[in-house]
């Protein structure tokens, strides 16, 4: 017998149906529902139906052709990776030539950082958000510590204000008219994957490039999840993994923008590899390089085919539904979702810590528990309702209702397995 609550769940859904049937979503333990209400694509994204087949198909061709596949297989692999660039541009607001698909996210932060982060005179600062996700922390302390740099007078880590839990942009822009000319690199998050707050890049991005910083963005959480436009917003580099919002299956491959004024400038450093130099001439097999004027001068090794195609088969959903379209459901379902959240909160150990303006967010909101552990919440999530949610430690779950698949019945399971649990455990 449903409630009306529940009722109303279901005749959303009725009404504004996603594309869930594109999707493998995991069995439930036991209770009432077969399927998981899975709201942890933040962290990793569901199998699209379509990925065992590709991937298949890609296999089968090296069962059959060798060798030979690398230019006689259906999808041959020697210019595989051309097939990813055009949807991935598309995807994140960008030209061809400024976009490829290789990698995984931090490696190429590290690539792009032996290009983009110059320190020299007094313009050594590296600049990120207190919160940035651990790896991006790793990484730039390390690139100051290559240069020979002090990483804890080095990296800048920008705080929000006593008592808040997201970094305001006004706060941001401030730093950077006061202190900017002391910033090499400005690397934040655009969508924080903490708090889930969206950035103002386009605003951030003109302010750091005024200021004489390059500035670059992880998109990990951003793309596939906000409509972005890269190229229109000036941005000099970004990187993004692709086993979040854009399904492409764990440890997926990542994909790099770099801006067109910087493609075939023999002032940047690059490191260089086999798939470094222009494609025509590559078997020509010269001792030097002899790099394209697009960002596959950024690539080293040749791609690893079977880790492409279901990054390829993810940018053809992406290319068919459309981010203006998901972008609108994502408002739908989060805003429904933090409907249901804000009765569940009343009066409970819990506070939503993702920014309320729909504009400053993605599909994700986080919510700060004030008794027990995160993790155990989500087990207990988990095992007795059967919601797969995401646990940062000490005191944050995430939960991110992906509009390609989650439903708004699954929304109403998390929030009443949210408060049943609270309930219990208080």
């Amino acid at each position: 017998m449903h409630t009306p609550e529940e009722a109303e769940a279901h005749r959303l859904d009725s009404v504004d149906p996603g594309h869930r049937h594109l999707f493998h979503v995991p069995p439930a333990e036991g209770g009432r529902y077969p399927e998981v209400a899975y709201l942890a694509g933040n962290s990793l994204g569901l199998q699209p139906r379509a990925t065992r087949d590709e991937l298949l198909a890609d296999l089968d061709a090296w069962q059959r052709l060798g060798v030979e596949g690398h230019l006689e297989a259906e999808r041959p692999w020697l210019p595989y990776h051309e097939l990813l660039t055009a949807p991935a541009a598309r995807l994140v607001g960008a030209l061809p030539a400024e976009t490829v698909v290789m990698n995984s996210l931090t490696v190429n932060l590290h690539l792009l950082m032996v290009s983009f982060y110059r320190p020299a005179g007094e313009r050594t600062r590296i600049v990120i958000e207190d919160s940035a996700f651990p790896s991006d922390s790793y990484a730039v302390r390390s690139q100051a510590r290559f240069h020979g740099l002090d990483p804890d007078a080095t990296v800048v880590r920008l705080k929000p204000r006593p008592g808040e839990d997201t970094l305001r942009t006004r706060d941001v822009l401030d730093f950077l008219g006061a202190e900017g000319h002391t910033v090499a690199l400005l690397l934040l998050g655009g969508v924080n994957y903490l708090t889930g707050e969206l950035m103002d890049i386009p605003a951030i991005t003109a302010a750091g490039r005024a200021a004489g910083a390059v500035v670059g963005w992880d998109l990990a959480h951003a793309v596939g999840n906000v409509p972005l436009a890269l190229h229109d917003w000036d941005v000099d580099f970004a990187a993004w993994c692709s086993y979040k919002y854009l399904n492409s299956g764990p440890g997926a491959l990542a994909g790099v923008f770099v801006h067109e004024r910087h493609l075939g400038d023999p002032a940047l450093p690059r490191f260089e590899g086999w798939w470094s130099t222009e494609a025509a001439t590559r078997f020509e097999m010269t001792p030097v390089s002899r790099p394209p004027a697009t960002v596959e001068a950024w690539q080293i090794s040749n791609p690893p085919i079977f880790a492409m195609g279901p990054v390829r088969t993810s940018l053809e959903l992406f290319d068919s539904v459309g981010m203006p379209a998901l972008r609108e459901r994502s408002l739908r379902l989060t805003g429904y979702l933090e409907r249901l959240l804000d009765e569940v909160t009343a009066d409970r150990p819990l506070t939503v810590v993702t920014p309320r303006d729909p504009a400053r967010r993605g599909c994700q909101l986080s919510v700060r528990i004030g008794v027990g552990s995160a993790n155990e919440l989500t087990k207990r999530l988990r095992h007795e309702h059967g919601v797969i949610a995401d646990a940062r430690e000490p005191d944050v779950v995430r939960f991110a209702p992906v509009p390609l698949y989650s439903t708004y019945h699954d929304c109403w399971r998390v929030a009443d397995a949210l408060a049943a649990t609270v309930e219990a455990t208080s």
